[in-house]
Order: C-alpha cells, then structure tokens, then sequence
C-alpha cells in the first residue's frame, strides 16, 4: 500500500451545484477517461476513488440538518432521502468509470460505517482492501450514516479519506475540484498558493473562505485543515488540491506532477 492513492473527485465538479441533481455527464467521462489513461501507464495502479455528492446530496442535506444529527421522524425522512440522492451520483460516476473501461466497485458507506458524533467510528476494510489486492477501483463517497451518538449524520468524502489514511498509510490523497487551487484571497482568486504547511496556513486562513454553494461539510477551509492534520499525522503523506477542468490535468496529477496545490509537513 505505500503507493496507494486517494482521489477524490468534488462534487462542485461533477454536478452543478447551483442547479440541484444535476450531474456534469460531460465531465464524468473525461475524469473516467483520465483515469483510464493512467492506468494504462502504470498498470494496477493502487487507487480509492471517492466522490463528493455536489448538487444531490447537499441540497437536500442542508434543508434537513442531517449533518448535525438525526432525532425524529422528519430527520429519519431527510436522512433517507440524502442517501438516495447520493447513490442516484454514485450511480452516474460508476457508469462514466465502466464506460471507460474501468475495474471499479462502489461500496456504499452507510452499509460498513458506523460514525459517533460525526467520525468513523468503526468499518471493517477487509472488502476494501480485497479489492485493491485484485487491482480493483473500489469507489467511496460522501453519505449518511448511522451515527452512535446523533442518531445519523453525515460523513464526507475527506472524513472517509482521514479514517482511510491513518488506517491503509496512503502516498498521495489528491482533490479534484472547480478552483485550480486554493485562493489566498477567495472569491477574487489572484493570489494562488502552492504550497502549504502547518506553519504557513495562518498566514492564508481568514481568505480562504468556504463555498460559492450549498456545502454542509465546510467548503475549502474545513479540506485544508483536515489535509494539514493529515499529513502531520501519517509518515510521508502529501495532499493535493487541483482543478479537474483544465484538460488533461488530472492524468498529470496522477503521474506525479503537481498542478495545484500541495500541502505537506514543515
């Protein structure tokens, strides 16, 4: 596993997230056919692949609070309704990976997490990790959760990533997203930044902001802190924030070229 890759595909990249349940089909193919074209170039490559639910799961997300917990009949309501919008994604970013040709499985999270107030609280990997030995995609995403504390919740797809760090010691946890990188002056974005460390952040913290849409899991600032905590945590990891629009740039990402950008320890 010391090559394993995380790769996570944002959800204000594959769905429009002004418009709610609309996937981005268009750039779906082209990220599955990236992909595709990397695996090509390094055979078996060792990748997780999660996507955030954009447009489909935060829009009803938000209207619910199901990220704060879930106590009554109406938030049951709301908790089940997040998770089918967020397969009804999942669905379109598996057919996009298989239409490329792509060995890829989803294991969808509320099946095999258990949360407590809002973390990973326990989640067998043996299947996860199964996958990977028979140089399988498995496919994550942001869901709901049953939740030991609030009743459910919401994980995202970086708190999957954070337990999948620490537990599977990755090289690389990439983010693909709408912004080229993270902006020290969000929303203006003049000021790009290339590199950041534990040390450096406060120096950016206060401009860069959260989401220009409906996020219930922290926009930009909430990725960065937990990338930084992350890297500080597993040996030898780096983190990458990129655009996945720009052409090709997720390949280059994928073949060790940085593009965006890159967090790691001092």
């Amino acid at each position: 596993m010391s090559q394993l890759t995380l790769l996570k595909l944002g959800g204000s990249l594959i769905t429009d997230k002004n418009h709610p349940f609309t996937a981005r089909l268009d750039v779906l193919r082209d990220l599955a056919a990236q992909i595709a074209a990397a695996r090509q170039v390094t055979p078996g490559l060792p990748l997780v692949l999660g996507h955030g639910s954009g447009s489909f799961g935060h829009t009803v997300a938000k209207q619910y609070g199901t990220r704060q917990g879930v106590y009554d009949s109406a938030g049951w309501q709301g908790f089940t309704e997040v998770w089918y919008q967020a397969s009804t994604l999942n669905r379109h970013v598996m057919t996009a990976l298989h239409d490329a040709g792509l060995p890829a499985i989803a294991l969808s999270p509320v099946a095999a997490i258990t949360a407590k107030n809002g973390k990973v609280a326990r989640w067998d990997l043996t299947s996860l990790q199964a996958a990977l030995k028979a140089e399988i995609i498995p496919v994550v995403y942001g869901d709901v959760a049953f939740d030991e504390a609030l009743g459910g919740t919401i994980l995202s797809t970086e708190d999957i990533f954070e337990h999948l760090a620490m537990e599977l010691e990755p090289k690389r946890i990439l983010l693909a997203g709408l912004e080229e990188a993270v902006w020290a002056d969000f929303p203006v974005n003049k000021q790009r930044v290339s590199l950041i460390t534990p040390s450096s952040f406060n120096e950016i913290k206060s401009g860069v902001g959260k989401s220009h849409a409906a996020d219930v899991t922290g926009g930009m600032e909430s990725k960065v802190m937990q990338m930084l905590a992350l890297v500080q945590q597993v040996d030898g990891l780096t983190a990458e924030i990129f655009g996945g629009e720009q052409p090709e740039n997720l390949a280059k990402v994928l073949a060790g070229e940085q593009a965006g950008t890159r967090i790691q320890r001092d």
